[in-house]
């Protein structure tokens, strides 16, 4: 018969210590600091910052390390973290089009209007384990230093001049706050768009993967993609206008997809959108276009029973925070639920050997 352990307090307070001499690693190495892990994990920081729905580089990469490099766990940290927060204004709509962007690409025109901007990118590197940065060497200082970056115009603005382009509609309605009020489905694409945003980004990239690989009806060109920093603006009622209280980076991609029309809508293009917090382009292109799959019925398309088209299983299992809670849960104790299974289960067989020998002895 199994038993239950007993550990209490003790057991508890313990792991606890161990943990943070595990988080510490060798004490003869100097510790990380969160303004190194800020400033050369700044990839890390920003997946926190965005799937924790809370722009703090200094608290992101606190989290991180605290985390040990567990970036689900940091963003739990976060979250946690931001339900004290008390909120006392809510700011205007960032304007993305004044973005000043350090990179901005464009699958879809070589010479795109206000120019391609490589910026800081892995795609060009070779993916080959660079040594010498084990020797901590110093990075040698630009050939010249970059200007100042300036406002695009936006890609998908000029083919709606062409009218190829499908029209957004627009609603001055507030948006639904996920972070106040559960999930309700359906839903709107406002909330479903809060969803992908601080959703996994790995459960994100599959669901777009599937796209492209076939599973939903749906091909996509990057028509822009930017990241670049925005203003944060509040309305102060007192004062009758807008002031700028911060400065923030952002990563926004918009894809251009082929609608062949329906019966309201001639043949053009349609898009999706993705924006998140922070350098964060895989997010960003996964989200755009998941976002387009999602926005079948409103296209008047056939739902072909694509994953990334469920509305109900994408944003019923994109957050990782409930995710990761339901399924590390069944770690904890269950020795009653355990139990009363195999108790069931001992009553089962006996009830068919006893079958079985009942038979055996009618034969």
């Amino acid at each position: 018969m199994y038993v239950a352990v007993k550990g209490g307090e003790k057991a508890i307070d313990a792991a606890h210590e161990w943990l943070a001499e595990e988080r510490r690693g060798d004490p003869s190495l100097p510790a990380l600091s969160t303004e190194q892990i800020a400033q050369q994990l700044a990839l890390s920081v920003a997946r926190v910052m965005a799937e924790g729905s809370l722009y703090d580089e200094a608290l992101a990469a606190l989290a991180v390390k605290q985390s040990r490099g567990d970036l689900v766990e940091a963003i739990f940290l976060i979250r946690a973290y931001r339900t004290t927060l008390p909120r006392f204004a809510a700011t205007r709509p960032i304007d993305t089009g004044a973005m000043r962007a350090e990179r901005r690409i464009s699958a879809t025109f070589k010479d795109a209007p206000g120019g391609q901007v490589l910026g800081p990118t892995f795609d060009y590197t070779h993916r080959l384990l660079d040594f010498a940065l084990e020797a901590d060497g110093e990075i040698p200082p630009l050939a010249a230093a970059p200007s100042a970056p300036q406002p695009k115009p936006r890609i998908a603005d000029f083919l709606g001049q062409e009218g190829l382009m499908q029209e957004e509609p627009r609603s001055d309605a507030a948006p639904p706050d996920l972070t106040r009020e559960p999930l309700e489905l359906p839903a709107s694409r406002a909330l479903r768009l809060q969803a992908l945003a601080r959703g996994d980004e790995g459960f994100a990239l599959a669901l777009a993967y599937s796209t492209q690989r076939g599973y939903a009806n749906s091909h996509a060109f990057v028509g822009e993609l930017r990241i670049g920093l925005v203003d944060v603006e509040v309305d102060i009622p007192e004062l009758g206008f807008a002031v700028n209280i911060a400065e923030i980076r952002v990563t926004e991609c918009e894809t251009v997809n082929k609608f062949d029309g329906s019966k309201t809508q001639p043949p053009q293009f349609s898009r999706g959108y993705g924006l998140t917090m922070g350098h964060n382009e895989r997010k960003a292109i996964s989200m755009a276009l998941v976002d387009r799959a999602l926005r079948w019925k409103e296209m008047g398309q056939d739902f072909t029973g694509a994953p990334a088209q469920d509305e109900e299983f994408v944003l019923s299992h994109i957050d990782n925070i409930q995710a990761s809670g339901f399924l590390e849960h069944i770690k904890l104790p269950h020795y009653v639920d355990f139990q009363s299974e195999l108790a069931l289960v001992r009553k089962m067989r006996a009830e068919v050997e006893a079958r079985e020998s009942q038979r055996e002895a009618a034969e």
